[in-house]
């Protein structure tokens, strides 16, 4: 449903993006902390069932990063959770907490959310941050994952930010 009271503004520069983003990275990395020790606790707890041999590795952390498939399990697990956090936050209120705290919105441009499928092919648009360079050389200040999802990052008002707008996660 569109949201016509943010419809209207101005599309956010290349140095606000970056500051949300680096914002963001700290909460992603703790995102990445938490989904590693779940992780790692699942396979531990695996290992010591007997559901996975360890095949002649002293330690399960050894396991875990010496056995190529384990390890992409692994790793895939991590990226999921860290994907996860922002498709979450994209397509359901348009703020992740960096952008909350940059005043910045990801939505259509009639205003209008994105939904969970938008939101992951803007995640995977977004090269890992670097389709934002895009907007450096764009004079309609689109970045590449904006383009290939008909999507924007806005600038919203102070009272357009306030807590009683939002409807995130």
């Amino acid at each position: 449903m569109p949201n016509s009271e943010h419809a209207n503004f101005p599309r956010a520069s290349f140095f606000r993006r970056f500051g949300a983003i680096v914002y963001d990275l700290l909460l992603a990395v703790a995102v990445y902390m938490i989904a590693g020790a779940i992780g790692f606790g699942v396979f531990t707890a695996l290992t010591s069932a007997g559901l996975i041999e360890m095949g002649g590795f002293e330690h399960v952390s050894d396991l875990l990063n010496g056995t190529p498939l384990y390890k992409g399990i692994y790793q895939f697990w991590i990226a999921l959770c860290v994907g996860l956090f922002y498709i979450a936050f994209w397509s359901h209120g348009g703020q992740t907490l960096g952008m909350r705290a940059w005043r910045l919105k990801v939505q259509h441009p009639n205003g209008q959310s994105l939904s969970v499928i938008t939101a992951s092919a803007r995640l995977v648009w977004s090269l890992l941050g670097i389709g934002n360079l895009w907007i450096l050389i764009n004079g309609d200040k689109l970045a590449l994952q904006d383009m290939m999802t008909r999507s924007e990052v806005v600038v919203l008002s102070k009272e357009a930010n306030q807590m009683r707008n939002w409807h995130g996660v």
